[in-house]
């Protein structure tokens, strides 16, 4: 296994990215449209952030590798139908994610409706086919956890919320609330079902695992908003700018740029402090949130 945080990410993403491929329908199954829709959706793209995560928490427990993957799997999933879902012209309506043209745009709004549709089943698929915990109750526990941190009290709520937020000033708590569901919750769940692949963290632990997600999530979403102001659309795989032509409220838009900047260090510094007990076992953790907040800007 890799020492290094630059080839340990390398050869994660590479073995995560044949994971996917295998477990994903073939383009040549029937419906081919959808299939091959569905592939182009989540294959080749992204940094793979959460699985990243879930990766790191099953090492810190103590997990089997083959685990961690469904698990990580079901998260992406979950992720890219948001990504596709996100993109359509109800939504953002956005024409570039990831460096190529979204999904309705390669295919069509229909496609895409669908294509979410299918990624989410396949998913909780993924958590309840294979055995991934040796409790049958925590393996049912993570379905519930990835349900919950998927739906109206997790990432499709914070949707809804970041839609009615549209032209309008919010405050510091409404803004953390709405970014707590819509971008923090499958951070955090994707740490936490890394980690019920395992065995060896009790209620406590689990517990601070959770609030590092929670911290980590936040301050993923502050620094995605520094970045939408400060990096091009060549770099970040998506149109540049685009909040802020909608109107939509940011931690940018609602501290500034410096104080943005701070608070995203702080969340940092508060997240690496809820794995202090960990010791070393949380080094990929570590690096992982380092990876998230100093990126560019």
């Amino acid at each position: 296994m890799p020492n290094h945080f630059s080839s340990w990410v390398a050869h994660q993403q590479t073995q995560f990215e044949a994971v996917l491929r295998n477990l994903l329908p073939s383009a040549e199954l029937s419906p081919q449209r959808l299939h091959a829709a569905m592939r182009y959706s989540v294959l080749d793209g992204g940094k793979r952030v959460r699985p990243l995560l879930a990766f790191a928490a099953g090492e810190l427990a103590g997990a089997d590798i083959s685990r961690v993957n469904y698990a990580a799997a079901a998260v992406e999933l979950i992720h890219a139908y948001s990504l596709v879902h996100d993109d359509m012209p109800c939504m953002d309506d956005d024409v570039l994610r990831r460096g190529k043209p979204t999904c309705h745009v390669e295919y069509d709004e229909a496609t895409a409706l669908l294509v979410g549709d299918a990624l989410q089943s396949l998913a909780f698929q993924f958590l309840s086919e294979q055995q991934l915990s040796d409790s049958p109750a925590k393996q049912l526990k993570m379905v519930k956890l990835l349900a919950i941190a998927s739906g109206s009290r997790g990432m499709a709520g914070g949707q809804a919320i970041d839609l009615a937020s549209v032209g309008k000033q919010l405050t510091l708590p409404e803004l953390e609330n709405m970014h707590i569901h819509k971008t923090g919750a499958l951070i955090r769940v994707a740490i936490l079902l890394g980690a019920h692949c395992g065995n060896g963290l009790n209620d406590a632990q689990l517990d601070k695992l959770d609030r590092f997600g929670k911290l980590i999530g936040l301050a993923f979403q502050v620094v995605d908003d520094v970045l939408d102001c400060e990096a091009d659309t060549a770099t970040l795989g998506k149109t540049a700018g685009k909040d802020a032509d909608n109107d939509k409220p940011t931690y940018v838009s609602l501290l500034g740029l410096a104080a943005a900047k701070e608070m995203a260090q702080r969340l940092h510094s508060e997240a690496l402090e809820s794995l202090n007990e960990f010791g070393d076992k949380a080094l990929r953790l570590r690096q992982l949130a380092d990876f998230i907040v100093l990126r560019k800007f």
